[in-house]
């Protein structure tokens, strides 16, 4: 048997109190050995909460619990008792203030990933360690202008961030449009993966998992596994699917359906672009309109070849193909019938989004990603940023408030790296921009031994905060940084 890590015993304690009650007779769902998960339940989408009066107050409570996924009951981690946790809806000028309480056995903290808001005291600051049995308040005022969309928050706790994820903590935030897009339907499609052992509990992973990056066997969509749900043909829907796997990159289709990207991340295209396949390494969002057309639909997966610890020997399949049979793997069934419904109203006009690749540039940087073949401790190998495994007393990188950055982005290691910089999102500039529209997101994906451009402006403000690998073991193993602006 593997020995267990002092990591998988925190977590297995965390869980403990509730994989009691499921005494001897539990799951036996696992990676190399599970029964089909419940398919087919109808669609349900997480509680929501919204701001009133320019506010949203609400607690969050991470606790382990048994917790449905997939239609059974899984000893894992949840926000206030459910995975996803609730989606917190709010608009530009609003203040969302969270009450984090932590019922684990171990630390945790909040990152709100993807708003424009301070890093520093009680805001987005990922420093913060809120202990088992203990609270803390966050405040996050949004600026007036803060672009709309779809963030999400997870903890970020160094270390452990991606067995919390893992086990179940996650949940989504919209910030509301000024002018509503209309659509006969609006869903979130929270997507995760796990592993749940025969005992009916998360399963840890191992450290090959972890330097890989782990990916689970279930693959769900709010919990679900293959949920329906159904439209009218013409009966226009708008879906916001974000990616919170630990590290599973998502190759989505919906063959039969007419599909247009209204934005990506923080960003919004200044005109809706036609998709068929959409890719979204961790971390990523995406905000689609979808107009029906009649027949059945399987929104799918497909196997995304992100590289291997086999690469670092110069064998395996190169990154960036698809690498699984042609069915991919289901997230969701979309069954459309009825009569037409009537031709959706017009799009509103969008605001052309902010576009930095005419601004005077302050300074030029290189921020380099590697996974080194010498080995570190206990056998581990190396991720590193710049040459350094990360180190919270330590700034990496010191900028100036209010001016724009030029950043080489580079990764020099045969496995796509998913690059994400807090608080201040990333505009992509030269080849590897898509389209002429300005393309804004806060991960950027890093092909194997390539590079990628991007522009920052520090706006609006200061403080210390992270930029890291979104493969969230590879953050944990030391793949982060701390920026700084002054």
């Amino acid at each position: 048997m593997r020995p267990i890590s002092r990591r998988q015993l925190l977590l297995l304690g965390g869980l403990g109190a509730a994989s009691t009650a499921a005494g001897g007779a539990g799951l036996i769902w696992s990676l190399s050995s599970r029964p089909a998960p419940a398919t087919g339940s109808q669609f349900i989408q997480p509680d929501e909460l919204r701001s009133e009066g320019g506010q949203l107050q609400v607690r969050l409570e991470a606790a382990p619990g048994r917790l449905q996924l997939a239609g059974r009951e899984v000893s894992a981690l949840g926000y206030n008792g459910g995975i996803p946790g609730p989606t917190l809806r709010v608009k530009a000028g609003d203040t969302l203030k969270i009450t984090l309480t932590n019922s684990l056995s171990q630390p945790t903290n909040l990152h709100v990933h993807g708003l424009h808001v301070s890093p520093e005291n009680n805001g987005d600051n990922v420093f913060v360690a809120v202990g088992p049995g203990t609270s803390f308040d966050y405040e996050y005022r949004l600026p007036e202008n803060h672009s709309p969309g779809l963030f999400w928050y997870h903890p970020h706790h160094h270390g452990i961030v991606a067995d919390q994820v893992f086990a179940g903590l996650f949940g989504a935030i919209i910030v509301e449009d000024p002018e509503p897009i209309q659509a006969s339907a609006e869903r979130v499609l929270v997507v995760s993966d796990t592993a749940v052992d025969g005992s009916g509990s998360i399963g840890a992973a191992s450290a090959m998992d972890r330097m890989a990056g782990r990916e689970g066997g279930l693959l769900l969509v709010n919990g679900q596994s293959n949920p329906q749900f159904s439209a009218a043909p013409g009966q226009r829907e708008r879906w916001r699917i974000v990616n919170a796997c630990v590290a599973r990159y998502l190759m989505l289709r919906l063959d039969g359906q007419k599909l247009q990207l209204l934005g990506r991340d923080s960003g919004r295209f200044e005109k809706p672009q036609d998709v068929d396949e959409l890719i979204l390494t961790p971390g990523n969002r995406a905000d689609l309109l979808v107009t029906p057309a009649m027949g059945d639909s399987i929104l799918r997966t497909f196997r995304y070849n992100r590289g291997s610890m086999a690469g670092m020997m110069g064998v395996g399949p190169a990154p960036g193909s698809a690498t699984e049979g042609t069915e991919g793997t289901a997230l969701a069934t979309f069954r459309v019938s009825g009569e037409s419904a009537a031709a959706p109203p017009a799009l509103p006009s969008q605001l052309a989004p902010a576009d930095l690749r005419e601004s005077a540039v302050a300074a030029r940087r290189q921020i380099t990603l590697s996974a080194g073949m010498g080995m570190g401790g206990g056998g581990m190998m190396r991720f590193t940023i710049n040459g350094r495994e990360f180190d919270a007393a330590r700034t990496d990188t010191t900028a100036a408030a209010g001016t724009v950055e030029e950043w080489t982005l580079v990764n020099t290691s045969p496995m796509d790296h998913p690059f994400h910089l807090h608080v201040w999102p990333m505009q992509v500039i030269g080849d590897d921009a898509t389209g002429s529209s300005p393309d804004w997101r806060d991960v950027v994906n890093l092909p194997a031994n390539r590079q990628v451009k991007v522009r920052v402006a520090f706006a609006d403000f200061r403080g210390r905060s992270a930029y890291h690998c979104h493969i969230l073991d590879h953050e944990d193993l030391g793949m982060m940084g701390v920026i700084e602006v002054r």
